[in-house]
Order: C-alpha cells, then sequence, then structure tokens
C-alpha cells in the first residue's frame, strides 16, 4: 500500500513508511493519504497490552506528510513464504491467536473511522472479484483462471450473502481490528513475531480479522481444519458462522480478485479452494 524505505545511517538503522494518494504497488489505483494516521493511532491504541512488545516502536511521525519513522528489527521477515513452505509451527499459530486476542480486547477512544480506505478495501473485497466484467483479466494471472471465476460471478446467492456482510463491513463495529491480519502483515524471525502494517484497521467485527486469517492458512496449507483451529483456539465470544463465511469471502477475493498472492497452485487447486469458499459463504 505505501512507499517503505530502509535507511542506513553510521548510528542505526530504521524503516521510512510514507502513505501516498494512491496504491504504491498499484499507482492506477488511487488511495486515502491519510490512511498512515490510522496506522499510527493504531499503535498508540495498543500501548498497554501484551502485542504492545511485538509491534515496531514509532520513532518519529509527521502527519502534515503522511510520513512515519519506525525501528528497523533486524533479523525479521515477513511470512509470505507461507505460501511456498504450506506449513506452520503449532507455537507461531498459537503466538499469532493471542496477539490477534490482545489487539481485540484493546478500547481506544476517538478512534478514526478509516472510512475511506475501509470503502476501498470493501470494493476489492465485497465487490470487485464478483463482477462479471472488473476490467482485471484473470488469464494474464493463469491461464484458465477467467473462465473458472465465471461460476462465483453468476452466482446470485453468493453475491447476495456477500452483499449483506459487506454492508456490516462497512459499519462501525465496536472492536479494534488489524485489518488486513495475513502473513504479509507478520513478520518472523524463529518463533518471535511482529505485527505490522496496520493501516487498515478500524473498529468493526471480530469475525472479519478471524475470518481472514483462517483464509490465508487455508490457503497456504492446503488444510481446511484452520478454520476449526481458529475458532478454538481463540477465546473471545465470536459467530463462527460469520468468521467461516468472512473465510470463504477472503479466499475469493484473492484467488480471483486484483490483490493476488505469491502462491503457486494448479487450477484444480484453486478450483478446490474456490469451492470450499463457496459452501464456506452459503453455510
Amino acid at each position: 500500500m505505501n512507499m517503505v524505505m530502509k535507511v542506513d545511517t553510521d548510528q542505526r538503522s530504521f524503516i521510512l513508511k510514507q502513505s501516498r494518494p494512491y496504491v504504491f504497488k498499484y499507482p492506477q489505483v488511487p488511495a486515502p493519504e491519510g490512511r498512515i494516521i490510522t496506522e499510527y493511532e493504531f499503535y498508540n491504541a495498543i500501548q498497554g497490552s501484551t502485542v504492545e512488545a511485538r509491534v515496531p516502536s514509532i520513532l518519529a511521525f509527521d502527519a502534515a506528510d503522511f510520513l512515519m519513522m519506525t525501528e528497523f528489527v533486524a533479523g525479521f521477515e515477513d511470512m509470505v513464504s507461507l505460501y511456498a513452505q504450506k506449513d506452520l509451527s503449532s507455537e507461531v499459530f498459537e503466538r499469532l491467536i493471542n496477539d490477534l486476542e490482545a489487539i481485540h480486547q484493546c478500547e481506544p477512544s476517538d478512534y478514526p473511522d478509516n472510512h475511506e480506505l475501509k470503502a476501498l478495501n470493501h470494493q476489492h473485497i465485497f465487490v470487485l472479484p464478483f463482477m462479471e466484467d472488473n476490467g482485471f483479466s484473470l488469464d494474464e494471472v493463469q491461464d484458465g483462471l477467467q473462465s473458472l471465476s465465471t461460476s462465483f460471478k453468476e452466482d446470485a446467492a453468493l453475491k447476495s450473502s456477500v452483499e449483506a456482510i459487506g454492508k456490516r463491513y462497512l459499519a462501525k463495529g465496536d472492536t479494534l481490528l488489524h485489518g488486513d491480519y495475513y502473513p504479509g502483515s507478520w513478520m518472523q524471525s524463529g518463533d518471535r513475531i511482529y505485527i505490522i502494517d496496520a493501516e487498515f484497521s478500524h473498529l468493526g467485527f471480530r469475525e472479519f480479522d478471524l475470518g481472514v486469517m483462517a483464509a490465508h492458512l487455508i490457503m497456504a496449507t492446503g488444510d481446511e481444519s484452520y478454520l476449526r483451529n481458529v475458532n478454538e483456539a481463540y477465546s473471545l465470544p465470536k459467530d463462527e458462522r460469520l468468521v467461516k463465511q468472512m473465510a470463504g469471502i477472503e479466499i475469493v477475493r484473492r484467488l480471483i480478485g486484483l490483490a493476488q498472492l505469491p502462491m503457486k497452485r494448479t487450477l484444480e487447486e484453486k478450483r478446490g479452494l474456490l469451492e470450499m469458499a463457496r459452501t464456506f459463504i452459503l453455510s
């Protein structure tokens, strides 16, 4: 989403992160410039919680230039390699669930509604992947994927369920969410975990984060039981059906939407995941 730069000096290394009026990876996609202010407020909101020690420390913040300076955490890499490794240790899984619980238990006051970025995210999660003519050629991603997507874009019952959950996403909720809780936002060094990239954070429904997490663990490992594992390991109250539906929506949008993952799967493997997702959504 943002411009991110590691800076090395003779004193230390640090990270500069700046939000711009577009998605840095996709400059043709406009995005609200103030999203980094939300991320800054997220880091403030979790102060005093158990997850505070697992986010980078903020060294400086310039709201006027939408620029944040954070510590550089040496030895850590994001966890997108999970899509190739297809395996996650039970220890790391437990830490990720515990950190998400800690985030959800924070109660910030006057938290940004982040409405503009939510509206953009809503389009890419709940609308565009299910549109027959969305301007995105899936065959450029993988031959045959466009045809595979057709039945999902023509499924009226599926689209109706997705639309209803999308409306709930746009409404203000009562739980602090990370908003993009997936391997690209998890940093790992051995069994140590850091959580980053909270610009999609907002007050919403906790099943959104849980469903996104479950979806990515299922896509990465091919193991459907991660849906049950997420629900069982997370001790706070939740609507398990909504978690399941949200997991299905996230699987669909990552396989036939714009935000593609660094994940190599055959067309048949993707078909299996998509049909699983359909079942989740219509449950």
